[in-house]
């Protein structure tokens, strides 16, 4: 998309809606995200349930993500692979050693299958294919370059365990052609048993365990995209810039976009007549004066559909806060938790619901829109990891120059993604544009104008402030020293 034109809407209101009921309602749905059981366990859903028959297991995979397969010789890890996915998707021990040696079995091979296999692993996760790894991997040494590896690639790991009966891997493995033996099996069991116990601390997303040949057969994979996949999202969107509380600002601006805004019942009711969808790019929250009805409506539109939002990092912060966790007061958060103060158990209640949904960067329009509060460079897109979400929150970390100047990494200077990508966080004094980037948090709660992007139209509509709510500090310098 190119941005083809700027548009200023009308002066902000003396006097907007008086914001909404503050009784709040119930949170939002809950995240679609796998995690270690508590205390980093594994989760062993796959065992089966006190009483009754079995009901046949479903497995969620994210659509990219490194699948570890994990069990000892004879456990069927091979069958369930070729069975739930496809034939390029695994990446598999011993066909590795026939590529190197002529045959699976030549254990003297060994070594240099696995620098073949670990190179195959990280060419398909750096390409955005889901991987399977058939190998025994009952040891953590033997798990640590493969969660390494997905650890660089920003993709989540999946281990699907099958610690079946010894007596079942003995009888099927000596049905097989090239047999490990009873003694290799029990050992692999062995080392599987010593570590299952700490598998969801390793750095795992999840840990799936199957202990009798029913649960493995029974078991169904499904395939779940990542919170950031919403390509099916086609908009029209109204992208909108840092709110900070600016209330005012937030209904002229809303005004001048066209969208019709509806207090009723204490829930804000919007519609935009050309059907459009709004998109937050977050901190709707701190220093300014209205975040509660800056949230309410927030919150009202992505609960009836005419919105999208974004986590920002003062979001993230907020939702520590709200969860018990000791956070520093700064950066406005004081004006906020004061505001909340004022609202009703149930309005905090679905407010940390809320939070906890937000993600930290969408894939809109097939791919070609990306929103992300701080930005975020090309090979993270679509992608989920810690690192992932701290640079879709804050953008490049800050770095000390050689003179110890404090300087802002700029990752839109070697930017050439093909998304366009949409990001706030920087206060600029107008929107920024380069190589295929846009900033739109032009300062509102600074004192500078809150602004929206138009998208695939490609123009900005923005609203002065009423005034400056907070004192910009100053910013660290962009761009190399």
């Amino acid at each position: 998309m190119q941005i083809v034109s700027s548009a200023h809407a009308a002066q902000p209101r003396a006097s907007a809606a008086r914001g909404p009921d503050r009784a709040g309602g119930n949170g939002a749905e809950a995240a679609g995200v796998w995690h270690a059981g508590p205390g980093g366990r594994p989760a062993t859903s796959a065992r089966p349930p006190p009483h009754g028959d079995e009901v046949p297991r479903r497995l969620p995979i994210p659509e990219l993500a490194l699948v570890v397969l994990v069990g000892p010789a004879g456990a069927g890890k091979s069958t369930f692979a070729s069975r739930h996915f496809g034939e390029t998707e695994v990446v598999s021990s011993d066909r590795c050693r026939a590529l190197v040696a002529d045959d699976e079995g030549d254990q003297s091979a060994t070594r240099d299958a696995f620098d073949v296999l670990h190179t195959i692993v990280e060419r398909r996760l750096r390409r955005g294919r889901l991987t399977v790894v058939d190998a025994t991997n009952v040891t953590p040494e033997a798990r640590r370059p493969l969660l390494a590896l997905a650890r660089r690639a920003h993709v989540p790991a999946v281990g699907i365990v099958f610690d079946l009966p010894l007596e079942v891997c003995v009888e099927r493995d000596a049905r097989r052609e090239r047999r490990a033996g009873a003694e290799a099996i029990e050992r692999h069991l062995a080392d599987l048993h010593r570590s299952l116990g700490r598998m969801g601390r390793e750095g795992f997303r999840n840990v799936h365990v199957f202990r009798t040949p029913e649960e493995v057969d029974d078991a169904t994979v499904l395939r779940v995209p990542l919170p950031s996949n919403r390509k099916s999202e086609r908009g029209p969107f109204d992208i909108v810039g840092d709110v900070h509380g600016c209330w005012d600002e937030l209904r002229a601006l809303l005004d001048g976009l066209g969208w019709e805004v509806e207090l009723r019942g204490g829930r804000f009711h919007l519609h935009h007549p050309e059907g459009r969808k709004l998109v937050f790019l977050g901190d709707l929250v701190d220093r300014g004066p209205g975040i509660v009805p800056t949230l309410q409506l927030a919150m009202d539109a992505v609960a009836s559909g005419v919105a999208l939002c974004i986590s920002g990092n003062h979001e993230a912060k907020l939702l520590k806060k709200l969860q018990g966790h000791d956070v520093r007061i700064s950066g406005g958060l004081r004006e906020t938790l004061d505001q909340l103060e004022e609202t009703d158990a149930a309005f905090r209640q679905r407010l940390r619901g809320f939070l906890a949904t937000l993600h930290h960067h969408y894939q809109l329009d097939g791919g070609r829109l990306v929103v992300a509060h701080g930005g975020l460079p090309a090979h993270m897109q679509g992608r989920d990891s810690p690192k992932v979400q701290s640079t879709a929150l804050y953008g490049d970390a800050p770095r000390r120059d050689a003179g110890g100047k404090l300087v802002r990494g700029d990752w839109t200077a070697t930017y050439h993604g093909d998304a366009l990508v949409v990001y706030g966080h920087t206060p600029v004094e107008e929107p920024r544009i380069r190589n295929g980037t846009v900033n739109i948090d032009t300062g509102c709660v600074f004192g500078g104008r809150l602004t929206a992007l138009r998208y695939p139209e490609g123009e900005f509509v923005s609203v002065p402030a009423q005034r400056a709510y907070a004192v910009q500090r100053p910013a660290a310098a962009p761009g190399a020293a």
